[in-house]
Protein backbone atom coordinates (compact mmCIF):
# COMPACT_ATOMS: atom_id res chain seq x y z
CA UNK A 1 0.00 0.00 0.00
CA UNK A 2 2.83 2.39 0.89
CA UNK A 3 4.60 1.74 -2.45
CA UNK A 4 1.40 2.43 -4.39
CA UNK A 5 0.91 5.69 -2.53
CA UNK A 6 4.50 6.76 -3.22
CA UNK A 7 4.03 6.03 -6.93
CA UNK A 8 0.71 7.86 -7.24
CA UNK A 9 1.71 11.09 -5.46
CA UNK A 10 4.34 12.19 -8.06
CA UNK A 11 1.86 11.60 -10.90
CA UNK A 12 -0.78 13.74 -9.22
CA UNK A 13 1.81 16.46 -8.67
CA UNK A 14 2.83 16.36 -12.36
CA UNK A 15 -0.79 16.61 -13.46
CA UNK A 16 -1.27 19.69 -11.32
CA UNK A 17 1.83 21.31 -12.84
CA UNK A 18 0.68 20.78 -16.43
CA UNK A 19 -2.39 22.99 -15.94
CA UNK A 20 -5.77 22.78 -17.52
CA UNK A 21 -5.67 25.35 -20.31
CA UNK A 22 -8.07 24.89 -23.17
CA UNK A 23 -5.36 25.22 -25.85
CA UNK A 24 -1.63 24.50 -25.79
CA UNK A 25 1.27 25.91 -27.80
CA UNK A 26 3.47 23.48 -29.70
CA UNK A 27 6.00 24.75 -32.21
CA UNK A 28 9.54 24.84 -33.52
CA UNK A 29 10.98 28.24 -34.29
CA UNK A 30 14.11 30.24 -35.06
CA UNK A 31 14.44 33.91 -34.18
CA UNK A 32 11.09 33.83 -32.38
CA UNK A 33 10.00 36.75 -30.17
CA UNK A 34 6.56 36.99 -28.60
CA UNK A 35 4.73 39.03 -25.99
CA UNK A 36 1.31 38.79 -24.40
CA UNK A 37 -0.45 41.38 -22.24
CA UNK A 38 -4.02 41.23 -21.03
CA UNK A 39 -5.25 43.15 -24.09
CA UNK A 40 -2.78 42.31 -26.88
CA UNK A 41 -0.56 39.61 -28.34
CA UNK A 42 2.42 39.89 -30.68
CA UNK A 43 4.84 37.49 -32.30
CA UNK A 44 7.57 37.80 -34.90
CA UNK A 45 9.95 35.18 -36.24
CA UNK A 46 12.48 34.17 -38.85
CA UNK A 47 11.09 30.62 -39.01
CA UNK A 48 7.98 29.23 -37.31
CA UNK A 49 6.06 25.96 -37.63
CA UNK A 50 3.29 24.80 -35.33
CA UNK A 51 0.75 26.41 -33.00
CA UNK A 52 1.08 29.41 -30.70
CA UNK A 53 -1.69 30.27 -28.24
CA UNK A 54 -2.28 33.63 -26.56
CA UNK A 55 -4.82 34.44 -23.85
CA UNK A 56 -6.38 37.92 -23.77
CA UNK A 57 -8.79 39.51 -21.31
CA UNK A 58 -11.29 41.63 -23.18
CA UNK A 59 -12.70 44.51 -21.13
CA UNK A 60 -15.63 45.24 -23.43
CA UNK A 61 -17.32 44.40 -26.68
CA UNK A 62 -15.99 45.05 -30.17
CA UNK A 63 -13.76 43.65 -32.88
CA UNK A 64 -10.24 42.31 -32.65
CA UNK A 65 -7.75 44.53 -34.46
CA UNK A 66 -4.86 42.82 -36.20
CA UNK A 67 -1.85 43.28 -38.44
CA UNK A 68 0.08 40.44 -40.04
CA UNK A 69 2.94 40.01 -42.48
CA UNK A 70 4.38 36.81 -43.93
CA UNK A 71 7.19 36.34 -46.44
CA UNK A 72 6.52 32.66 -47.18
CA UNK A 73 4.16 29.95 -46.01
CA UNK A 74 0.53 29.96 -44.88
CA UNK A 75 -0.89 30.61 -41.42
CA UNK A 76 -4.42 30.77 -40.05
CA UNK A 77 -5.32 32.74 -36.94
CA UNK A 78 -8.35 31.67 -34.93
CA UNK A 79 -10.02 33.22 -31.91
CA UNK A 80 -12.10 31.51 -29.26
CA UNK A 81 -14.58 33.59 -27.34
CA UNK A 82 -17.35 31.91 -25.40
CA UNK A 83 -16.20 28.38 -26.24
CA UNK A 84 -16.42 28.61 -30.03
CA UNK A 85 -13.24 28.50 -32.15
CA UNK A 86 -13.67 30.67 -35.24
CA UNK A 87 -11.31 31.77 -38.00
CA UNK A 88 -10.12 35.36 -37.71
CA UNK A 89 -7.95 35.40 -40.87
CA UNK A 90 -5.62 33.40 -43.10
CA UNK A 91 -2.42 34.87 -44.51
CA UNK A 92 -0.37 33.52 -47.43
CA UNK A 93 3.14 34.09 -48.80
CA UNK A 94 3.95 37.74 -49.50
CA UNK A 95 0.79 39.17 -47.93
CA UNK A 96 0.37 42.01 -45.44
CA UNK A 97 -2.88 42.50 -43.54
CA UNK A 98 -4.18 45.40 -41.44
CA UNK A 99 -7.82 44.90 -40.49
CA UNK A 100 -10.31 43.94 -37.79
CA UNK A 101 -12.94 41.29 -37.15
CA UNK A 102 -13.99 38.64 -34.68
CA UNK A 103 -16.68 40.16 -32.49
CA UNK A 104 -16.25 39.53 -28.75
CA UNK A 105 -17.57 40.85 -25.46
CA UNK A 106 -15.88 41.19 -22.06
CA UNK A 107 -14.13 38.01 -20.97
CA UNK A 108 -11.36 35.64 -22.00
CA UNK A 109 -10.39 35.46 -25.66
CA UNK A 110 -7.93 32.85 -26.92
CA UNK A 111 -5.89 33.68 -30.02
CA UNK A 112 -4.56 30.59 -31.82
CA UNK A 113 -1.94 30.96 -34.58
CA UNK A 114 -1.56 27.77 -36.65
CA UNK A 115 0.77 27.28 -39.57
CA UNK A 116 0.39 24.92 -42.50
CA UNK A 117 4.05 23.86 -42.65
CA UNK A 118 7.00 26.18 -42.14
CA UNK A 119 6.49 29.95 -42.35
CA UNK A 120 9.33 32.44 -42.85
CA UNK A 121 9.86 36.08 -41.82
CA UNK A 122 6.51 36.81 -40.27
CA UNK A 123 4.89 38.99 -37.68
CA UNK A 124 1.43 39.04 -36.09
CA UNK A 125 -0.18 41.58 -33.75
CA UNK A 126 -3.70 41.17 -32.33
CA UNK A 127 -5.41 43.59 -29.96
CA UNK A 128 -8.67 43.38 -28.00
CA UNK A 129 -8.58 47.03 -26.94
Amino acid sequence: MKKTFLLIVPWIFLLLLTGCEKYNSSYKAIGFVHSNSSASAEMSFYSFEGTMVFKLKSSGEGDLKYTAKLESGTATVYYDYGGTKSELFTIHSGEELDSHGGYREAGTVYIIVETNGECMNGSFSISAE
